[in-house]
């Protein structure tokens, strides 16, 4: 079964309740002045009202979108500069311990070469 489809147009009322109110009825009932009908009737500043709701609760729901991608992003930073932090004094701590077993054998270094100085001085004199 095919649907028809149908465009919508905006009409002013000439009606005595709503004189020159504005709103939009399906073209097919506004052509054949279908009357109480289940085509499309709206007034134009209620569906401009109900867009605007709608708009608002779409702009509340990015809100809130947002508001949960900045929480997760400050997490991930979060995790992100702990584990640099992590990794550089980890860096930092091997560097300090080869410095200190390469100091530990230059004294070791210089400690013997005193000696040997120390006994030749008196093997010589």
């Amino acid at each position: 079964m095919t649907r028809m489809r149908f465009a919508v147009v905006a009409l002013i009322s000439k009606s005595d309740p709503n004189p020159y109110r504005r709103y939009y009825r399906c073209s097919f009932a506004a052509t054949n002045k279908l009357r109480n009908d289940e085509h499309v009737f709206k007034w134009v500043d209620e569906a401009l009202l109900n867009e605007v709701d709608a708009l608002a609760m779409k702009n509340a729901g990015l809100e809130q979108q947002l508001k949960e991608l900045r929480t997760e992003r400050l997490e991930f930073d979060t995790l992100v500069y702990e584990k640099m932090e992590n990794e550089v004094l980890e860096k930092v701590e091997d560097g300090l311990g080869q410095a200190k077993s390469w100091n530990k054998k230059m004294m070791s270094v210089v400690l013997l070469v005193c000696m040997v100085m120390i006994v030749l001085s008196k093997v010589v004199g």
